[in-house]
């Protein structure tokens, strides 16, 4: 696994950089393009129901798909040291609930929870997951970042990144659970729940893009 050529680690590297730019774009074109779709109010899981469904599954797919790839050539760079296992761990659990995402649609917002299919709980599980461990990963990694002059570079980034990730998730958590909240801000729960990915997305590419760097010099 950690046997990886110069080149293999820049075919994960180009993985890390086109997953998440490509994951974005597609939700956002996809969101501003369907009828009747609004995204500031509508989760982007939502884009995976209806006939026009199956981009937003394949967006899904491909994204979780490149983002393994790409935990292959962290694991490759990080063979050793803070957040060497942790990190690879996290990032490649958040790539297998991406790809699960996909083919286990979310049932449409408001179904009844006893009428929950098996489908809708296995995205709901794997999202939620996701949303805990994508500003989790930010902060393993920065233990890293600050502690290694070659990556040093990154440690702001992702401290930002990370922080902005956590605080989208804290509030997507609070205004969903708790009874009485998300009456207030059904609005904006959209805008919320990408307050919580994008971040994470430009910190996946922007992680990507130093480890291209390196092993370019290399």
């Amino acid at each position: 696994m950690n046997k990886l050529t110069i080149n293999q680690r820049r075919l994960a590297s180009w993985a890390g950089i086109i997953g998440p730019a490509l994951f974005v774009a597609v939700f956002t074109i996809e969101g501003w393009i369907r009828p009747g779709y609004e995204p500031l109010k509508t989760f982007v899981s939502a884009l995976s129901l209806g006939p026009r469904g199956w981009i937003q599954i394949a967006n899904f797919l491909v994204f979780g798909f490149l983002l393994f790839m790409f935990t292959r050539g962290v694991a490759a760079e990080f063979q050793t040291g803070k957040a060497a296992r942790a990190g690879l761990v996290l990032l490649t659990i958040i790539s297998v609930c991406y790809f699960i995402s996909g083919p286990f649609v979310m049932d449409p917002t408001g179904t009844p929870q006893n009428l929950a299919s098996i489908h809708g709980t296995i995205h709901g599980i794997a999202g939620a997951i996701v949303f805990l461990l994508m500003p989790i990963s930010c902060f393993v990694y920065l233990r890293r970042f600050s502690s290694d002059p070659q990556w040093r570079s990154l440690q702001w980034w992702t401290l930002g990144l990370g922080i902005i990730s956590a605080v989208g998730m804290i509030l997507l958590t609070i205004f969903t659970k708790i009874p009485g909240l998300q009456a207030g801000f059904n609005d904006w729960l959209g805008l919320i729940q990408r307050t919580a990915i994008v971040p994470f997305m430009v910190w996946i590419f922007v992680f990507a893009m130093g480890l291209l760097k390196k092993n370019k010099l290399a």
